[in-house]
């Protein structure tokens, strides 16, 4: 099993992580406002919906992109949020009471804390969390954290493609431009974009004569954070 190393409040490694500065962000607001209200269906109202998409900062996901053809947001549309909202129930950081989020003892004393709420939210959420449910096709790539990790950390080093990150684990065959497309889909949604969204690794978009991919690079957050069986395999990284 995998496990991340404690950080300290004052990482700046953790600048890196979108999900913990959408959480922590969420438990702010939740703790100057003293709730966070809730539809019948218990998803956060509109009005929180539409702060969170300005203030998470979520990249690819901002105001513009947002209501670009839409006027009004729900949960449900802003994905980030759905998953931090899920993530802050089952960590046990807030609860729904009487048509209201509300944090718990445990959320309020992480709001202030994010070296302690990283460590609370970030495995729970890369290593429980099934990925493959807010994924466009339901798919789930064949493989474990501990492979897929421990081959990252020296495929990546330099950088990667997903689609060479994909043919390292499960050979040549499926690309963009055949039915296989899906399964490079799944690898995505299951294993790079959940590290990106982490904050462990970025993904930049590039063109590759004309079909869009995207190269996948190490944060400094996945030096702080993680230690693996590879780590004597690594070549440092060439910088020019």
């Amino acid at each position: 099993m995998i496990e991340l190393k404690p950080l300290s409040d004052d990482d700046p490694a953790l600048e890196f992580s979108p999900l913990l500065r959408a959480a922590q962000r969420t438990l702010e607001y939740a703790c100057d406002y003293g709730s966070i209200g809730l539809t019948t269906r218990k998803n956060f109202k509109r009005d929180f919906v539409h702060w969170s998409v300005e203030a998470f900062e979520w990249p690819g996901f901002g105001p513009q992109q947002a209501f670009q053809f839409r006027k009004v947001l729900n949960e449900y549309e802003f994905v980030p949020l759905q998953v931090i909202h899920f993530l802050l129930l089952h960590t046990r950081l807030g609860r729904h009471y009487k048509g209201e989020f509300r944090l718990t003892a445990k959320g309020r004393g992480l709001a202030e804390s994010p070296g302690d709420l990283f460590s609370c939210i970030v495995p729970f959420f890369l290593f429980e969390v099934d990925h493959a449910s807010y994924g466009r096709f339901g798919r789930r790539p064949v493989g474990t954290w501990d492979i897929w990790l421990n081959v990252l950390n020296v495929e990546v080093e330099d950088g990667a493609t997903e689609r060479d990150l994909f043919q390292q684990f499960y050979g040549d065959g499926p690309n963009w431009d055949n039915d296989g497309w899906r399964e490079i889909v799944a690898f995505s949604q299951c294993v790079t974009r959940p590290l990106a969204w982490a904050g462990l690794v970025t993904l930049q978009e590039i063109d590759g004569g004309g079909v869009s991919s995207r190269m996948c690079f190490k944060t400094p957050l996945w030096r702080s954070a993680l230690i693996l069986d590879t780590d004597d395999q690594v070549r440092p990284a060439v910088r020019h």
